[in-house]
């Protein structure tokens, strides 16, 4: 690969990396980069996979050191997604997602209207609606298995489950979006790999420029709040489903 194409593909990472710590669809801006390199479609989705995990594992990590995660206490709801997206990628290989990829645009016009137009939402927690138990076993797993199945939009559904489900403010909802995302990241890469859908060398540098970039997101997020991720956050699903419609 021409060095200078390499070099976009890591810049388009870090861009990615920082997008996607502060409000999720960096793969909005990596998948299309690689085919456009001209990386064929799986070994694209494979690699994307490897290089996001450094960004979302990034971003986790800032989050937790600033206080907004008890990694040790979430663990097992991390360890949920991560089995979901293993079961998902699995499927993966056998399900057609034809009728999911009509659907998902739609989904997340809806997300993006929810967060524009829901009057109050800030970074302060609310009533929560789903008991936490429930919420670990049943939605935590469900949207890993749609992120090892299919992909886009996983953190925006991630986040829309976290406000309205489990009554987060957004910069906490944010927060706990990362880590989940991150092992979902895992179990899809692992599958990935054990198919030999990945370009290791460079997965790796663009997942360096992911890290940084997605290091630098999430202090963003961290000093702006809602001000910041709300109106993202609504701009990338917009930006998705526009790409999924209109390709």
């Amino acid at each position: 690969m021409p060095i200078d194409l390499f070099l976009l593909l890591v810049a388009a990472a870090f861009a990615a990396g920082f997008i996607d710590a502060i409000a999720g669809g960096g793969g909005l801006i990596t998948i299309p980069a690689l085919l456009i390199a001209g990386i064929p479609p799986v070994q694209a989705l494979g690699t994307n996979k490897l290089q996001g995990m450094f960004g979302s594992g990034s971003a986790t990590l800032a989050f937790a050191t600033k206080g907004h995660l008890n990694l040790r206490k979430l663990a097992p709801m991390a360890g949920l997604s991560l089995l979901g997206s293993v079961v998902g990628a699995g499927a993966a290989l056998v399900i057609p997602t034809e009728a999911m990829r009509a659907l998902l645009p739609f989904l997340l016009i809806a997300v993006a209207l929810y967060f524009a137009f829901r009057p109050g939402l800030s970074d302060a927690d609310a009533e929560r609606r789903m008991p936490a138990k429930a919420f670990a076993l049943g939605v935590v797993p469900g949207i890993g298995a749609y992120d090892g199945l299919f992909g886009p939009g996983t953190g925006s559904f991630f986040m829309l489950a976290f406000v309205t489900l489990a009554g987060f403010g957004v910069l906490k909802a944010t927060a706990h979006t990362k880590l989940l995302n991150f092992a979902s990241n895992i179990g899809a890469f692992a599958v990935f790999a054990l198919s030999g859908s990945i370009l290791w060398g460079l997965g790796l540098a663009m997942g360096v420029g992911q890290f940084v970039g997605a290091r630098l997101g999430a202090h963003f997020a961290m000093r702006f709040g809602a001000r910041i991720i709300r109106p993202l956050l609504v701009t990338v699903c917009l930006a998705l489903a526009a790409k999924l419609l209109f390709g």
